[in-house]
């Protein structure tokens, strides 16, 4: 098998275990700081195995300044989390992940906020079109027994979610040539501390299948998939890489309807699907707009 076949393979397992951990975080019926920790703490088990197998833990391999920027990485992806899993019981699995896809928006945002960075007619024609798929996502009335209490709230959580993704983005670039297990390892244990004075030590999950489901977010969906995805981002070009992320939400949709039930209403599903396209054209550089050529 050929690296590109292999990258594919693991790329593609990533983002099809990456789809369905709204479905574990909401079967697993604990509070939202309860399962944020649970993942970082058996994500950090797993990552730890993994990064002392790779024999990473060298002085050489990060500086100190290098292991602050992981740490503030952390905070941010560790952000990220919470409020997506928030998200998910009030606007459905399916809603607040194509919400969550807004995030190649957000990094566009921030850079021409903070890097001046040029925004293209062709970006900004992205932006209108996910802006309006996500009004028609707002302004759809779900069905009652879809989502949970708050469909608005969960939609701006959502935002948020994709909000400090695209923070946690822009700081791993200050870590390239940096072990990404260890950045993993070094954002999950961020994690602990965050939440450990929050998590409900007192009233700990009884039975069995609770557990399974903590366990499998943290050693599945958190160590796994990052040793998956980090395989695959090594052997596949940009744009593949790019391509195969969008298995991501369909999965997460595909999930969401099977164990739940949730349809989409006709405006939601035009919205979400306004709002993938979106960002797998700007994730892809795709044209709107034909360029004109000079003439001799």
């Amino acid at each position: 098998m050929s690296d590109k076949m292999r990258g594919s393979v693991e790329m593609t397992a990533a983002m099809v275990i990456s789809g369905t951990i709204g479905l574990f975080v909401v079967l697993s019926g604990q509070p939202v700081m309860d399962v944020v920790f649970w993942r970082c703490a058996f994500g950090a088990i797993t990552l730890l195995i993994v990064c002392a197998a790779l024999g990473l833990f060298r002085p050489e391999v990060m500086t100190r300044r290098q292991i602050g920027w992981a740490a503030a990485g952390g905070v941010a992806i560790v952000s990220n989390w919470i409020l997506l899993f928030a998200a998910f019981p009030r606007a459905s699995i399916s809603i607040a992940t194509a919400i969550y896809n807004t995030q190649p928006f957000m990094l566009v945002a921030l850079g021409a906020t903070l890097f001046g960075e040029r925004l293209t007619l062709t970006k900004l024609s992205w932006l209108g079109i996910a802006f309006g798929g996500m009004l028609l996502i707002v302004q759809s009335k779900p069905d009652a027994g879809a989502v949970g209490t708050d469909y608005l709230s969960g939609i701006l959580l959502a935002l948020g979610a994709a909000f400090f993704y695209a923070i946690a983005a822009i700081i791993t670039k200050k870590l390239k040539g940096v072990p990404p297990h260890l950045i993993a390892l070094i954002q999950v244990t961020v994690g602990i501390l965050m939440l450990a004075p929050f998590a409900n030590f007192a009233a700990l999950p009884v039975d069995a299948k609770t557990w399974t489901l903590l366990v499998a977010v943290g050693v599945v969906h958190t160590g796994v998939m990052y040793i998956l995805l980090y395989g695959a981002i090594q052997k596949l070009p940009t744009n593949l890489v790019g391509a195969l992320s969008f298995i991501y939400p369909v999965v997460a949709i595909l999930a969401d309807f099977l164990a739940f039930g949730h349809r989409l209403q006709p405006l939601q599903l035009l919205g979400a699907a306004a709002i993938l396209i979106a960002a797998a054209g700007m994730t892809l550089g795709w044209t709107l707009v034909k360029r004109r050529v000079a003439r001799a």
